[in-house]
This record gives structure tokens, C-alpha cells and sequence, in this order.
């Protein structure tokens, strides 16, 4: 960790460039992000909501669906507003502290979001490959523990990236040429070596992303290989719906993810806007499609909401 320079102090404002090269498009980039943002907290807030009030939904897979939930609305608050007042307001500048608590909270809520997926994961495969015992495997208190240690994890994790950024000096530029306040993009204006820094960052990532990644496949394997051993056709094809459905979001989160990763690593010569520009799809679209495919496709939530409808518009 590179030692305290007070010869430096730290800035009071960054400044948020948006996407280099697209600023003439930032208007219009604004247009579908904040759809986005609408359908993710219109969907997600639904969830709880409708969780909340039926009492027949208090099950592992839709506690797990809550935690994912509000992981989702806090990871997406975090940066859309923020994003589309520097789109549409041009409103560039952030405050030093306040750019270190949003870094804070996208780096440990995508944590979050890979550990709940994995919870998740461990929760279809326990309903599918033993149904007797789902509920006495996957217990309220087990739950907890299991909500409990993702949440956790996520903080222990990166709750030194501030620290870490607050005891740097920086006399470069005050220009963060990204969309919101990610780390790497941050820890580039410092004036010292900054190597441990980014080493640390990128550890981090790897060993939560990869042990989250490799035992989602590994259910999903297992999960994959039962459904093709039930015994009636409808039951497995159900099934099979409902595995692709939620493989395909969790491969959306994932592949931004390495790819924004490996970028960082060895992708140099990639360019800046195409980097940025995953790198908000990475933050932005997996809140938008999980109220979508693991709310409306789930039968349960979707009878519920549509029986509200029909009361409140009689």
C-alpha cells in the first residue's frame, strides 16, 4: 500500500467525464438507461411488495428473490441518477467523499449480486434434485445465515477500496474519464505507484467472481442432469424453461463482468467508450431483467400482481 503523501491532499471534486467520444450522444444514451432504471425499480419494489403481503411466497426461493431484490434497487440507485444528471444536466462534478461511497457501494453490491445468485443456484438445486427435503435443507434460519454471510462478505471485501483511495495523494488531473466513480478509473489519478493498489482491487474480483462462477456451473450441472432424468416430459421441459431463463441473466452478469475485468488487466488497447459502455451495461441491465425473469415468468408473482390489477381497476 502506497504511504501517505500529506505534501498532496486529497481533492475536494472529481470530475465525471461520461463516455469519451460519445458525450454528443449522452442525451440520448440517457433515454434508455433511465427506462432501464424505471422497469428496476418499478419491478423490483413489485417484488417485495407482493412477497411481503402473500404469505404463501415466504419460501427459500423467493427470500433469496427479496435479497436479490433490494441488492438490485440499491446497486442501480446508486449510479443511474447520478449517470443521467451528468447526461442530461451536465452536471460533472462529484465530491470526493461522495465518489468514494458510490465506488463503495457498486464494488460490495455487485459482490452481493454474484453471492445471491449463487444462493439462488444452491436453491434450485436443492428444490430439483431433492424436493422432499427442500424445506428442511433450506430453513428460515439457514436463509439468514446464508443472506447474512453474502452481505458480509461484500463489505469485508471492499470496504479497504475507500481506505485504500482516501490515503493516496493526487496531483494529476481531477478528471475521471468514466460514467460514475469505479475504482481502477479513480486509482489512475493518483500521483504514486499504485500497483499493490490495483492488484489488490483486481484479487478481490477475481476470487469472488471465479469460487461464485465455478459452483453456479457446478448446480446448474447437477440441476441440468436431473431434469433430464424426470420421469414426465412436460415436467423436465417446465424445468428446462425455467434453468435457461435464469442462466441467461446470470451469463449477461458474468460475461460484462470479465470482460470489464480482463480489460483492466490486459485490454489496453480497447477502446475507452467501448469499455465504459459495458461496463454500465455490467451495473445496469441485470436489475433491469431480474424482476422480468424472475418475477413476471414466475407464475406465482404473476398471478398475484394480475389479481391486484383486476381488484383495483373493479
Amino acid at each position: 500500500m502506497p504511504p501517505l503523501n500529506t505534501s498532496h491532499p486529497s481533492p475536494v471534486t472529481f470530475s465525471l467525464m461520461g463516455i469519451p467520444g460519445l458525450e454528443h450522444l449522452h442525451v440520448w444514451i440517457g433515454i434508455p438507461f433511465c427506462s432501464m432504471y424505471v422497469v428496476a425499480v418499478v419491478g423490483n419494489v413489485t417484488i417485495l411488495a407482493v412477497v411481503r403481503t402473500e404469505r404463501s411466497l415466504h419460501k427459500p426461493m423467493f427470500l433469496f428473490l427479496c435479497m436479490l431484490s433490494v441488492t438490485d434497487l440499491v446497486l442501480s440507485t446508486s449510479t443511474l441518477p447520478r449517470m443521467l444528471c451528468l447526461f442530461w444536466l451536465g452536471a460533472h462534478d462529484i465530491a470526493f467523499d461522495a465518489c468514494l461511497t458510490q465506488m463503495f457501494f457498486i464494488h460490495s453490491f455487485t459482490a452481493m449480486e454474484s453471492g445471491f445468485f449463487l444462493s439462488m443456484a444452491i436453491d434450485r438445486y436443492v428444490a430439483i434434485c431433492h424436493p422432499l427435503r427442500h424445506t428442511t435443507i433450506l430453513t428460515h434460519t439457514r436463509i439468514a445465515k446464508m443472506g447474512a454471510s453474502v452481505v458480509l462478505r461484500g463489505v469485508a471485501f471492499f470496504s479497504p477500496h475507500p481506505v485504500l483511495l482516501r490515503q493516496l495523494p493526487y496531483c494529476r488531473t481531477r478528471i475521471i474519464a468514466h460514467t460514475y466513480c469505479e475504482f481502477m478509473a479513480v486509482v489512475k489519478l493518483a500521483c504514486v505507484d499504485t500497483g499493490p493498489t490495483k492488484r489488490y482491487s483486481l484479487s478481490m474480483a477475481f476470487v469472488i467472481g471465479s469460487c461464485d462462477g465455478l459452483f453456479i456451473v457446478v448446480s446448474y450441472v447437477l440441476i441440468l442432469r436431473a431434469v433430464f432424468h424426470l420421469p414426465s416430459r412436460e415436467a423436465s421441459l417446465k424445468a428446462l424453461g425455467t434453468c435457461v431463463s435464469h442462466v441467461c441473466v446470470i451469463l449477461v452478469f458474468y460475461s460484462t463482468a470479465v470482460f470489464t475485468f480482463l480489460t483492466h488487466r490486459f485490454g489496453h488497447s480497447v477502446a475507452p467508450h467501448i469499455h465504459i459502455f459495458i461496463a454500465n451495461i455490467y451495473l445496469l441491465v441485470p436489475p433491469f431483467l431480474n424482476p422480468i425473469v424472475y418475477g413476471i415468468r414466475t407464475k406465482k408473482i404473476r398471478d398475484h400482481v394480475l389479481s391486484s390489477l383486476r381488484v383495483k381497476v373493479a
